[in-house]
């Protein structure tokens, strides 16, 4: 594993309504749900990703955009063209007037719009992110980031697409998992971009003393790490990966493995009801106390309190 794939495991598509939808200008969808995560891919055709502040971003065939929730956000041909669609938590979605859309709207299981032979085509996908770690990579994203279609050839929205006119059994599991794909290749390739603004520690992955110190600290955090033992394993002196590991992650190392483990101690108490005992040790500490001491002081609650409650308002926070 390393912190990509550790930050994505608890990031799941749901299958949105309105997979896809096609579109005669002039029109627009408003996303007013709560999901952490939209990704829409402009399959033909253009559009404009229209904040409630600043500039509009545009979208042309084959481009894809994430949008970090809860939102909203508007994608519209123009730019100023009044609401289409608005979609609501729920799998709920409203007209320009106000009420749920009628079944008139629809073209086909999952599509809505004028015209199948309407010029603006969009294909849409909502993500649940659950537990802390997960956050981490939702808070290292901007409101909206844009994947140029030459910056990632791949044929995920054909195979996407395709799947929408196949209603055969298990269809929402084949969406769910495309669309996990989708987002995990299209992240890869914005971080990857000239200019782009990736989390310290994906661009830190790439150096081959710091990259294995996080691998290591990603597979085995509940070993008993020094930074003496790290900079062994990794091959250099202490203090190299010391000054290395702190200039490209922008904490020390047992800073990075502390949150880490306090991330991941905070997951398994919202998600499982092993006791705090047996949780401490799956993630690196001696004992319940020196988890809760951690916890206290990283967090500012006690892991039990977090259990009983305070997660979902941290989420929701986010």
């Amino acid at each position: 594993m390393d912190a990509l794939a550790d930050l994505l495991e608890g990031v799941r598509a749901r299958g949105a309504l309105f997979s896809r939808s096609v579109m005669e200008p002039p029109w627009a969808i408003r996303f007013a749900h709560g999901a952490p995560l939209t990704l829409v891919t402009m399959v033909r055709g253009r559009a404009w990703i229209v904040p409630d502040h600043g500039e509009p971003l545009l979208l042309v065939a084959g481009d894809t955009v994430i949008l970090r929730g809860p939102g909203p956000h508007t994608i519209a041909d123009p730019a100023d063209a009044p609401t289409s669609c608005t979609v609501l938590d729920g799998d709920q979605c409203l007209g320009p007037d106000g009420e749920p859309l009628s079944e008139e709207a629809t073209l086909g299981l999952r599509t809505y719009g004028h015209s199948l032979d309407s010029p603006d085509l969009l294909l849409s996908g909502s993500y649940e992110v659950s537990g802390d770690l997960s956050q981490r990579l939702i808070r290292a994203l901007p409101p909206a980031l844009v994947v140029p279609a030459d910056e990632c050839h791949e044929r995920l929205g054909e195979m996407i697409a395709a799947e929408i006119d196949c209603p055969a059994p298990g269809q929402q599991l084949v969406l769910d998992r495309l669309l996990d794909l989708a987002l995990i290749t299209k992240l890869r390739a914005w971080f990857d971009r000239p200019g782009a603004t990736p989390p310290a520690w994906y661009t830190a992955m790439a150096d081959p003393v710091v990259g294995q110190a996080l691998r290591l600290l990603h597979n085995q955090p509940a070993h008993p790490w020094t930074v003496a033992l790290l900079a062994e394993r990794c091959g250099v002196s202490r203090a190299t990966l010391a000054r290395d590991f702190r200039a490209l992650v922008g904490v020390p190392p047992m800073t990075y493995l502390a949150d880490w483990r306090v991330g991941r101690a905070a997951d398994l108490l919202r998600e499982t009801d092993t006791t705090v005992e047996t949780i401490a040790r799956r993630v690196g500490y001696s004992n319940a106390f020196a988890l809760s001491s951690a916890f206290k002081r990283l967090r500012g609650t006690t892991p039990t309190d977090h259990r009983r409650g305070s997660a979902p308002a941290e989420l929701s926070r986010a």
